[in-house]
């Protein structure tokens, strides 16, 4: 759905890291992308997404429900410093996890580095270069760093409001129910629609647009002198 928004929007798309699940589907995926405003309007799918739908992994075809964490976080401009200290960093290397083609790697280039004293894993498996993969790794790493600082400072300043979002399994922001109906729902908004398959297709505009006009109010006016 992202990487379709993506296409839809013009940003580059570069698929970093994939997870396989354990039996079908995805555990996790890595995705950076590059465009204007990208940050801003992505930043409002943050949270935890609700699906319901006919798995087409369970022979019996019942219902399922699922549930997909989605974390936004910015590029680090390379003039923001972001101090980290090497000795508090676990860098492993294995090999990529790919099923066959043109990107299963002959040596172990990919990279995982786990910071230690916040418990954030990044890892990168996309080039064959083990320098390149650490180097986009590392950048990840920066940003989820910086992140989490500015919303450790956000906190502070706003930890009373009840409009500020929380990145928590907890906190469901959108459903989207395919059987036996179909509907997508975001809870924050209440926008709806019935359209799915144009949504799950990447036309997120309406959804991003109420989101922001929602953030917009509750931040209220700003006076000047």
């Amino acid at each position: 759905m992202y990487l379709r928004y993506a296409e839809r929007k013009g940003y580059r798309a570069e698929l970093l890291d994939v997870q396989p699940g354990e039996e079908a589907g995805l555990k996790s995926a890595t995705v950076r992308l590059e465009g204007d405003f990208a940050f801003g309007n992505l930043s409002q799918e943050s949270g935890v997404h609700r699906l319901v739908r006919i798995s087409p992994f369970d022979a019996a075809k019942r219902r399922h429900t699922s549930f997909a964490a989605v974390f936004v976080y910015p590029e680090i401009d390379e003039d923001v410093e972001v101090a980290i200290n090497p000795d508090e960093l676990k860098i492993d290397t294995y090999r990529s996890g790919g099923k066959g083609g043109q990107h299963v790697n002959t040596t172990d280039s990919a990279v995982r580095i786990t910071h230690i004293p916040t418990g954030i894993v990044v890892q990168c498996q996309n080039e064959r270069s083990q320098h390149k993969n650490k180097a986009s790794a590392m950048k990840v790493l920066k940003a989820r760093l910086y992140e989490l600082e500015q919303r450790k400072q956000r906190e502070k300043l706003d930890k009373l409001e009840d409009a500020k979002t929380d990145i928590a399994w907890g906190n469901q922001i959108r459903s989207y129910v395919l059987h036996p109906y179909k509907m997508i729902k975001d809870l924050r908004t209440r926008l709806e629609t019935g359209d799915t398959d144009r949504v799950l297709d990447g036309d997120l505009d309406d959804f991003i647009k109420a989101a922001l006009v929602m953030r917009k109010k509750a931040a209220g006016p700003i006076s000047g002198g």
